[in-house]
């Protein structure tokens, strides 16, 4: 059994693959969906955060919500993420991010938050700006790392990429070759130290948009060879092999998030060797830069979700297919925000 949660502009999608087919429900409808993440130790939680309401929370895998934001000081939630090895009272300990940059953590499975406020008494935190808001920024992506408990990652967007050992409580500033912009950053449970990073950095730097460091985020490299497109924002990795993965790249901001103006596509990489356009996906012109994320279960499967609807890969992103999934028509002028996947 698949689910697939997308966070849009209006809703949140679910698809559901059934023994009789691919269904689609939508929850949420009104909210400006931002992000969404599931426990994995319950996973029929859901945590939803969005623009203008706060975090939302379900758990009966996404049939009823609620509301769960008392403690996070800002209706905007832009970024949730459930740890795999911090255990609270209930369930994983769980990280919600917002506009402007703060960071919140829970042990109660939502239900109450404090702030780890050491994040914005760091020296760069003054510089971090949005461009399209430059007076404030946002935690565009948290990342709690899989195999050290405690550690965990934040992206502002934009302006640093954050560190903490201790689930918050302490922050080390960013580093000066690491990205500027993430967007997406991921970690493997068989790659300890491994981060992999999407950002905007290689607009204005070509072949820098795709950064990897092997030592937990002390140094980085970047890794753009035979990249079309240089501004980059999601990136999956498969689940079983840590060298396999996919990314979504535009040329430039305007041309990722306007859906007038939009042009995109997906790359992938397999141990090591350069980056290679992917096949089956809908032109590069007319898509809105999609969401990309790995199956949790199966090996080489990755799904993607973008304005023309949702699609697979079996073959570690080298080839994609369109679920049949009935996408609504005004979906297709939307950007998508988040995805989760979850599988059994």
């Amino acid at each position: 059994m698949v689910r697939l949660y997308v966070a849009m502009n209006d809703s949140l999608a679910i698809a559901e693959e059934r023994p009789e087919g691919w269904a689609l429900d939508i929850a949420l409808e009104g909210v400006q969906g931002q992000c969404v993440a599931f426990d994995p130790l319950q996973p029929e939680r859901v945590f939803c955060g969005t623009f203008d309401q706060g975090l939302w929370r379900s758990t009966d895998a996404g049939r009823t919500w609620g509301r769960v934001s008392e403690g996070i000081a800002h209706p905007a939630v832009t970024s949730v993420a459930v740890s795999t090895l911090e255990r609270g009272s209930d369930g994983g300990v769980v990280y919600a991010g917002t506009e402007p940059t703060a960071i919140f953590r829970s042990e109660d499975g939502g239900a109450h938050w404090q702030e780890a406020s050491a994040l914005r008494q760091l020296p760069s935190a003054p510089t971090w700006s949005f461009p399209p808001r430059p007076w404030t920024s946002h935690a565009r992506w948290i990342t709690p790392d899989p195999v050290q408990e405690g550690r965990l990652f934040l992206c502002a967007e934009a302006g640093a990429l954050l560190r903490s050992v201790d689930g918050g409580q302490s922050w080390a500033d960013r580093v000066p070759s690491g990205p500027y912009d993430t967007h997406t950053l991921r970690a493997h449970r068989k790659a300890p130290d491994r981060l992999y990073a999407a950002a905007g950095d290689g607009y204005s730097r070509p072949g820098n948009g795709y950064a990897e460091s092997r030592d937990a985020g002390a140094k980085w490299q970047r890794v753009g060879e035979r990249l079309r497109f240089h501004y980059l924002w999601g990136i999956a990795v498969d689940a079983d092999d840590p060298d396999v993965m996919v990314v979504s790249v535009a040329p430039s901001p305007n041309q990722a998030h306007n859906p007038a103006a939009a042009e995109s596509s997906i790359f992938y990489r397999h141990g090591g060797e350069p980056w290679q356009e992917a096949a089956g996906l809908p032109p590069a012109r007319g898509t809105v830069i999609p969401v990309v994320e790995a199956d949790p279960v199966q090996a080489g499967r990755f799904y993607a979700a973008s304005n023309h609807g949702l699609f697979r890969s079996d073959d570690g992103g080298a080839h994609w297919s369109a679920l049949p999934v009935a996408w609504p028509e005004h979906y297709r002028r939307q950007h998508v925000q988040g995805v989760a996947v979850r599988a059994s």
